[in-house]
């Protein structure tokens, strides 16, 4: 590829001891020529705090940005961040792991001279990723209305258990005494929703889960649903309110405001590894099917 590609950078302002990826991954960018357009707050701690000289093209201070490709530095937090910077442009997302586990962020800091070897040689592949949106019924959500992870209704602080309808697409499905909800996309099924007991679903499937938290019901379990299919929450609460998780940004929200959850209409695009796939990262990853009475 001759064309000049332009990179925009993210990443985790907390993690002193591992800006050296970052200058290893700027010196790549470099050597190709690359425009390189950088977070004013990733560039202020890199230059600041850590001393290191940067020379971006741009920075970026909000959404109002363009690139061929972003380079989230971090765990998935930072990648989810970085996504939601990116919204519906529909730019390919290169995770580069600094954290501990890693789903959305695949890439180990080993990696970034072959992804960006990949990339400019045509040879990265990318996966689709649904996102959600999600409408109240007075107002807004304060924050950013789409998650590619989850949207969870939880009850707040130490208060009891909280009532949750539900209804997909009008029609009543059942009342959940429990301690929250968890909507979430294929992607999120590995996070918040997993912990609880939800579902892995593969990437590529058209599908939401609905995963119940603490649910006060023994024949309460989670439920897969089309991700065509528009859920309605109504929620009671002894504090009438509760909290609204969008990818973990918490809100407090008011009893007897409806929230409606749908496939928003936009995917993020995520880079992957060439070989790689859902099953490798089980595997390696959670050592799905690792026997320890083999391996003591």
């Amino acid at each position: 590829m001759n064309r000049r590609l332009r990179f925009a950078l993210f990443g985790n302002t907390f993690q002193a001891k591992k800006s050296t990826s970052v200058q290893k991954l700027l010196v790549l960018l470099e050597e190709r020529k690359a425009e390189i357009l950088i977070d004013q707050q990733l560039y202020d701690f890199l230059t600041k705090d850590m001393q290191i000289t940067v020379n971006p093209s741009e920075l970026i201070s909000g959404n109002d940005f363009q690139a061929d490709v972003v380079v989230s530095m971090g765990g998935d937090g930072t990648f989810l961040e970085a996504a939601r910077r990116v919204g519906d442009k529909e730019i390919p997302i290169l995770g580069i792991n600094m954290g501990r586990l890693g789903f959305l962020a695949d890439f180990s800091p080993e990696d970034i001279a072959p992804a960006i070897n990949q990339i400019y040689a045509g040879e990265a592949r990318t996966e689709l990723r649904s996102v959600l949106q999600i409408e109240y019924s007075k107002g807004a959500p304060k924050g950013y209305p789409f998650a590619l992870n989850e949207v969870a209704v939880l009850k707040r602080d130490n208060s009891s258990m909280i009532s949750i309808r539900v209804d997909i697409n009008g029609e009543y499905l059942t009342t959940y005494q429990a301690d929250g909800l968890i909507i979430n996309t294929p992607t999120g099924s590995t996070g918040y929703a997993l912990s609880v007991g939800g579902p892995i679903m593969a990437p590529e499937s058209h599908v939401i889960g609905m995963v119940p938290v603490a649910p006060h019901s023994l024949s309460v379990r989670p439920i897969t649903l089309c991700d065509d299919m528009e859920v309605t929450l109504t929620v009671e609460s002894r504090s009438h309110n509760f909290l609204v998780a969008i990818d973990g940004r918490s809100e407090s929200c008011q009893e007897g405001i409806k929230l409606t959850v749908r496939r928003a209409a936009y995917n993020i695009y995520v880079v992957k590894r060439p070989n790689g796939s859902l099953f490798r990262t089980l595997r390696t990853k959670l050592m799905w099917g690792t026997d320890v009475r083999i391996d003591s």
